[in-house]
């Protein structure tokens, strides 16, 4: 049976054949794994039912996930590349991993609308800031939106209320709830274990230092 094309309002008919092409490679949209350990302790902070995979690619997160003892959290995939997930869920949960970066600039309006209309309770949205080393067949990096925090803060805003915000290596998370709800939905969250959660996730390596100042740090941390 044919599977319907998807509507061509978040992504152009030309874009979507690339998008095709790189899915064809097992390494390509996987990151998502990555946020596994901070989604499941989100899971656990909050309670939530249901989980909306924007962006799903091959479904990696779902498949993390249900090893990590979620398996009976209901899960929606969705992702133009493959048409049988079918259209966005609404969720408690909303997830869109590694995947605003690579809009079309023109069509990110329609992206950020979908999101704002499933996300039920919780967004965790991650975001690339800078190049990425694919390259697309029209000479484009693959990242075709590189933007400071600043500007994806605007938009974002513009949909939805800010409840969490962390820098992590070439980009950000950040935690969003539906407008309006920032009271109710921040008080319901231990944000200082999911915190911890994403520092155990993504640590930040500093630099050693040599010579006098390497030896007095090590002496201090005796």
């Amino acid at each position: 049976m044919t599977q319907p094309t998807p509507p061509l309002t978040t992504i152009s008919a030309t874009y979507l054949a690339e998008q095709q092409k790189l899915h064809k490679s097992r390494r390509y949209g996987v990151a998502s794994v990555m946020y596994a350990p901070l989604v499941s302790q989100l899971i656990k902070l909050s309670g939530v039912q249901s989980l909306a995979d924007y962006g799903a690619g091959k479904r990696a997160l779902k498949h993390k996930l249900d090893t990590m003892g979620h398996g009976a959290v209901r899960y929606h995939p969705y992702d133009p590349v493959f048409p049988e997930y079918g259209s966005p869920h609404p969720a408690d949960l909303v997830c869109c991993i590694d995947v605003l970066e690579h809009i079309e600039p023109h069509l990110l309006d329609g992206v950020l609308d979908d999101l704002a209309g499933i996300t039920k309770s919780y967004g965790l949205f991650s975001i690339h800031t800078g190049p990425a080393k694919k390259i697309l067949s029209d000479g484009r990096n693959a990242h075709i939106i590189q933007e400071a925090p600043s500007w994806w803060l605007q938009r974002l805003t513009a949909r939805f209320e800010i409840l969490y915000l962390q820098p992590v290596r070439q980009g950000f998370w950040v935690l969003v709830a539906p407008r309006g709800s920032y009271e109710s939905t921040v008080a319901a969250l231990d944000l200082k274990k999911l915190a911890k959660a994403s520092a155990a996730a993504f640590p930040i390596k500093q630099p050693k230092r040599r010579g006098i100042l390497g030896r007095i740090e090590k002496w201090l941390q005796r």
